[in-house]
């Protein structure tokens, strides 16, 4: 039986248990927890053996659209207007480091930061790009618009789903709050080829609303503990006739998850003290950072952050800010992102968290070192992918660092190149992994978790 069929086999059986539940008359909602841990596709590992230091989690905080790295940490302030732009730069904490003006908490915990501004991959689209930086890979369709689907490439924390051990009471992977879609979901945000089992535990909701709920936690009306655990006895009968271990593995966590103290306490951010949920910014990106800092108290592994604007300001939602460029970075998505990363910092060191808690900032692309003028909305920067910026902090991060430069326009590196495998191989190595473990896609094909090499220069020995 090939692999292919050993997956559809599989899914069968889940679709009988599902069915089951259903009958049982357990309400869906309660169920898609189960659904996010389904379906495991029989592939082999290879060479996972770990390497040292590794660390415990990560925040990743994807800037959707593709933010501008002339506006943040790769400013050009003698560079003409048209490339310049509008904005000023400001001294930060270490010496020769100046950042928007825009950005000025963030100025101020620049000794924890380490700026990396020679990012690079060849894709121009939203889709194909998100597969470059979320999974770090080149996806094999091209620089073209495309959806996820079946065999795509995992994302990070679906990799590492599969291949460190599992927690039993709290899921590997939260992504939060909500799933990124461009006509359809975009790609780099599930497990791919893994499977469902290896899916994020997904939560949609906005967390600054009082009356915020992660709705995949919640019992249906009726079902009470004792009720659950009924449901569970059933369902080992069946496995246990059925003689289908996996199955019932799959169940047991979704069971444990679903009472687990833990996982409930992460997900309630009503519990935060109320300064600390001023320091984050009562909005819908502020709370979704702070509660990425519960999940990893919690004890989540992988947490992902999509950012979100305001689409009341500017007329969009992210950084892809083709017209409005200055408006909407000035009002709206420089200051949240300024409030939260930095309180996330300083949160996470207060707490003692920042040394084993790796804190990733970066998007798809970054923008067109020339302005666009003449745009109804008013000037913009198009989608550039030859070079951009990310921002590491904690995770053994030498702060105060500045890798990798680029020209005096801000379009290519000039120096230390990274490429997006090498930005997959330097997550995987600080989580203790050898970037170099194989994995396999639906058709066999043997794929390497990380195509590039670590940076190891922008850690502490």
């Amino acid at each position: 039986m090939n692999r292919r069929n050993q997956c559809e086999k599989v899914q069968d059986s889940c679709l009988s248990r599902r069915e089951l539940l259903r009958f049982g008359s357990v309400g869906l909602g309660a169920w898609s927890l189960p659904g996010t841990l389904q379906a495991e596709t029989s592939l082999d590992i290879r060479s996972a053996k770990k390497t040292l230091p590794a660390v415990k989690a990560c925040i990743l905080l994807f800037q959707t659209g593709g933010p501008s790295h002339l506006e943040t940490w790769d400013m050009k302030p003698d560079a003409p207007r048209e490339v310049r732009g509008e904005f000023q730069s400001i001294a930060t904490r270490v010496p020769g480091l100046r950042i928007c003006e825009h950005l000025p908490r963030l100025a101020k915990v620049a000794d924890k930061l380490a700026v990396v501004r020679s990012m690079h991959h060849g894709m121009s689209d939203h889709n194909a790009a998100a597969v470059e930086v979320l999974c770090g890979h080149t996806p094999p369709e091209g620089n073209i618009i495309f959806w996820d689907h079946a065999n795509s490439y995992p994302c990070y924390g679906s990799v590492l789903s599969r291949l460190l051990p599992a927690q039993r009471h709290v899921p590997m992977h939260v992504a939060l709050p909500q799933v990124v879609s461009r006509g359809g979901k975009l790609p780099g945000q599930g497990p791919g080829f893994l499977g469902s089992r290896h899916s994020p535990f997904q939560v949609s909701g906005d967390p600054s609303l009082s009356d915020f709920r992660v709705e995949e936690l919640a019992m249906p009306r009726g079902m009470t503990s004792q009720r659950l655990a009924q449901r569970r006895s059933l369902l080992q009968q069946i496995d246990t006739q059925r003689k289908s271990g996996r199955g019932n593995d799959f169940y047991e966590r979704a069971f444990t998850l679903l009472r687990s103290d833990a996982v409930r306490r992460g997900f309630d951010i009503s519990r935060e003290d109320k300064r600390t949920r001023d320091r984050y910014g009562r909005n819908k990106h502020g709370q979704s950072v702070l509660l990425a800092r519960r999940l990893v108290e919690a004890g989540v592994r992988f947490v992902t952050v999509n950012s979100i604007g305001d689409p009341e300001i500017g007329g969009g939602d992210d950084w892809d800010t083709h017209d409005r460029h200055f408006p909407v970075l000035k009002d709206d998505l420089l200051p949240k992102t300024d409030q939260a990363f930095a309180a996330l910092v300083e949160d996470l060191q207060t707490r003692g968290l920042l040394d084993s808690t790796l804190v990733v900032w970066v998007g798809e692309f970054g923008r067109t070192p020339t302005i666009s003028e003449g745009r109804i909305g008013g000037a913009g920067r198009d989608h550039w992918a030859n070079c951009f910026s990310a921002v590491l902090a904690g995770g053994g991060v030498k702060g105060g660092t500045v890798y990798g430069s680029s020209d005096k326009q801000g379009a290519f590196p000039t120096s230390d190149p990274v490429s997006s495998g090498d930005f997959a191989a330097t997550l995987f190595w600080k989580f203790g992994l050898n970037p170099g473990t194989t994995i396999h896609d639906l058709n066999g094909r043997p794929v390497h978790i990380g195509e590039g090499k670590p940076i190891r220069k922008l850690f502490k020995t």
